[in-house]
């Protein structure tokens, strides 16, 4: 009997989404831990941080806000002790000291207390990411990495929804004892995080820590003009993220008919579009150029479901309504294509033994959209009205058609550099031990 074509389709993007056996699975299984703490923590600390500790408004405002900063701040150098002793050990190191910190929360009495360990958090999970990326570089080969990491969003989507769905429990009683059991769940979860990361096969990460090229060292990540510059631009098309978290929330209730519940339907739109297809649309940014592409299309993208959102304003909510499913659909397909696009760039073009100190690099792009993201969506889009959404939909537009030709660039400085310390780009990635199954 002939195979039906969409029964086999679908098979293949099920398959996709499951990472193989071996150290992706891992990887799978840390993402979904971390993520259900995750999801668990930010969904009801901000709430249990006034009723428990006893902090104002302002108060839990300006730690947040000092804590991202200090997070910033220690990426780079987390990320240079990666190159020097494999991303395995700080990755481990980071995880255990969250699962310390995130129970110590249970003695918070006050507003110091909360600030120092606020601070000291946002330090451990701000270096987690890039530490898992060049986590991802130096265990699989060239042409898994984006998958892999692709899988491992979809799955962190899951794991969020999962701690989200718990936290709503924890609120429902809303007692010190609820705030004292999120805390200390999410601390066993990084606790499993940290025994996951020391199970993971070190001989991979110390391989690649000493294969640095023994000639003239890569400059600075920070003096990289073209790279940092690409980090900013990725980071201006995550403003998606305080789109659909912040403005697009307020813009419902201040200039649309539409009902404030819409909101919800919108989140859960977003989160289950991602879960289900992340992986298959990173494909194509297994390359440089071929990110770089799909940043392009990212800005496009971006810049189309703000024009959508524009027209919603003061219109009957039986036309806002589907309009703004519809802008968020095209807002889904912009942020895949940033996910894909900002994970190839960032794997592809940092030096060899440098991939720690760029991946902290690169995370200063996300440095930016979380801590000026919210106030400018907020303040073009809710101030500013159907003007300032145009004016937003102009930004996104111009940082995805700036990508291609830096990307360029960047790449062709890497090969430059590569070929005058005398080792040929690409090199040590064909000299990577094939990853155990």
């Amino acid at each position: 009997m002939a195979s039906n074509p969409a029964v086999n389709a679908v098979r293949s993007w099920a398959s996709d989404l499951v990472p193989a056996r071996g150290p992706a699975r891992r990887l799978a299984v840390l993402t979904v831990v971390q993520a259900t703490g995750f999801g668990l923590f930010l969904s009801s600390s901000a709430i249990f941080f006034r009723s428990t500790i006893g902090l104002s408004a302002g108060q839990v405002g300006f730690g947040l806000s000092a804590a991202g900063l200090a997070g910033m701040l220690f990426t780079v150098p987390i990320g240079r002790l990666a190159d020097r002793f494999g991303p395995r050990l700080p990755l481990l190191i980071s995880y255990a000291a969250l699962a310390v910190l995130f129970a110590a929360y249970c003695g918070v009495t006050g507003f110091a207390g909360f600030l120092v360990l606020a601070a000291l958090i946002s330090v451990c999970e701000t270096s987690s990411h890039p530490l898992r990326m060049a986590l991802t570089h130096q265990v699989f080969q060239e042409d898994e990495r984006v998958r892999v990491s692709a899988q491992m969003r979809s799955v962190f989507n899951v794991g969020f929804m999962l701690g989200a769905a718990i936290a709503g429990g924890a609120l429902a009683v809303g007692s010190r004892t609820a705030f004292y059991a999120v805390a200390l769940i999410t601390a066993l979860a990084h606790a499993c995080c940290a025994l996951i990361t020391w199970r993971l096969p070190a001989q991979k990460q110390e391989a690649a820590a000493v294969g640095a090229p023994k000639g003239a060292q890569p400059r600075s990540g920070l003096r990289d003009f073209r790279f940092v510059s690409l980090a900013l631009l990725c980071g201006v098309l995550e403003f998606y993220q305080p789109i659909l978290t912040v403005a697009l929330p307020l813009w419902i209730i201040t200039h649309t008919e539409a009902p404030s519940s819409v909101n919800a339907v919108l989140l859960l739109l977003d989160t289950v579009l991602v879960i289900a297809f992340q992986v298959a649309a990173s494909r194509g940014a297994e390359t440089a150029p071929g990110a770089a592409r799909m940043l392009r299309r990212s800005g496009l993208l971006l810049a189309a479901c703000c024009l959508v959102f524009a027209v919603t304003q003061d219109i009957p909510a039986v036309v806002a309504v589907p309009l703004l499913l519809v802008g968020t659909a095209v807002l889904v397909l912009g942020e895949l294509s940033q996910a894909a696009g900002s994970w190839g760039l960032s794997l592809h073009l940092p030096p060899e033994g440098k991939q720690g100190e760029y991946q902290g690099v690169f995370a200063l792009g996300r440095g930016l959209q979380q801590t000026a993201g919210p106030f400018l969506v907020t303040a073009l889009a809710v101030g500013q009205g159907r003007l300032g959404w145009m004016i937003l939909a102009a930004v996104l537009l111009l940082a995805g058609l700036a990508c291609p030709p830096l990307a360029r660039s960047a790449e062709a400085a890497k090969a430059k550099a590569a070929s005058a310390a005398g080792t040929p780009a690409g090199e040590q990635n064909a000299a990577e031990p094939e990853p155990a199954r």
